[in-house]
């Protein structure tokens, strides 16, 4: 399974203090994806979370807005209550119950039977 977090959208404000374009909050999305099987019985599975975080204004050290990296403003993320651990283990959770389905919604059974044949025609399988 291989796991991508995202920065999607940061917002700033313009001046804060001596600071200009300071990141008040940043939108970050964690995919997951899975593939089962090869060749043509292969089948990709995939998870998604999405969520904001926003920060205090910066003490300190300060990167200016166009020096920032990803890694750098999601593990500011991180360290403000994205909890990252959970998040990967939900987007995880989502493809294994893609793959094997807790619950499932099967045909009902008092709804009669069809049949699609190979020249997609249906017919009705008569029932006892």
């Amino acid at each position: 399974m291989t796991i991508l977090w995202l920065i999607e959208q940061m917002w700033v404000k313009p001046t804060t203090g001596s600071y200009t374009d300071v990141v008040v909050t940043a939108n970050w999305r964690c995919n997951s994806v899975e593939t089962v099987g090869t060749g043509d019985e292969a089948k990709t599975y995939a998870g998604t979370a999405y969520g904001s975080c926003s920060f205090a204004p910066p003490t300190g050290s300060f990167t200016p807005y166009l020096d920032l990296e990803p890694e750098q403003v999601l593990d500011w993320c991180f360290a403000n209550g994205v909890n990252k651990s959970a998040i990967e283990a939900n987007v995880s959770l989502q493809i294994q119950n893609q793959i094997n389905p807790p619950v499932i919604a099967p045909p009902l059974p008092w709804v009669p039977k069809e049949i699609v044949a190979k020249n997609d025609a249906v017919a009705k399988v008569p029932t006892a």
